[in-house]
């Protein structure tokens, strides 16, 4: 069995989805965008320890604490369904079409949230999900992160999780920034994609393939 491993910000999509997402939420009741002055201190925090999960968790915190299910859903199905008709990289589409006629399981692992990635993963046809978690109590959701924000060391380790579910796999990985390296390199293949041209050599070297999906 092979397993194609995708990353989603950069790599599917042309960039981000956080900001997107939350922003698109907020605009909804503009005095909500007000919520982005308490992101302050995590902000200047982060000019300190580059700690992006804090950040991540302050900046959901700050924005969406005390949302419900209720309240996101229509949001969720909204920005999914837009993402995946407009936001999505040809080469993408090629690749993730190609992967699923080869009968290969296909994965998406993702630093963006479990708020709308599992959707996204859902239409994109994908048949597992790994994203970063945030917390609810009960219905109502807290936004500080739940675990490990699922970038750098956190995706390689999410990778050798995979190798113990499905052992014998050969896993084919699939990034686009330097903090995916790491896991691209233990992967069989990894392929970087949309490297910067003065970056695509380095990268070769290291053994990755380089790809172009604009």
């Amino acid at each position: 069995m092979q397993i194609a491993l995708f990353d989603l910000d950069g790599t599917i999509t042309y960039r981000d989805t956080l900001l997107p997402f939350l922003l698109g939420k907020l605009v909804r009741r503009p005095w909500q965008l007000l919520r982005l002055i308490r992101v302050l201190p995590a902000a200047l925090r982060y000019l300190l320890d580059r700690d992006r999960g804090h950040l991540k968790g302050a900046l959901l915190h700050a924005t969406l604490h005390g949302q419900t299910h209720s309240d996101l859903t229509p949001w969720v199905e909204e920005f999914a369904s837009q993402t995946v008709a407009q936001r999505v990289m040809p080469g993408a589409r090629i690749a993730i079409d190609r992967h699923r006629r080869a009968g290969d399981r296909l994965v998406l692992m993702s630093a963006s949230v479990d708020l709308y990635v599992p959707k996204l993963g859902a239409l994109l046809g994908f048949d597992a999900v790994i994203c970063t978690q945030v917390q609810w109590f009960g219905e109502v959701l807290d936004g500080r992160l739940a675990g490990e924000n699922c970038r750098g060391e956190e995706k390689s380790r999410q990778l050798a999780g995979l190798r113990e579910r499905h052992p014998g796999a050969s896993i084919v990985a699939y990034g686009n920034s330097l903090s995916d390296v790491p896991h691209l390199l233990l992967s069989e293949r990894g392929v970087f994609i949309n490297a910067p041209p003065r970056a695509r050599l380095m990268l070769e070297r290291q053994g990755l393939t380089c790809e172009s999906w604009r």
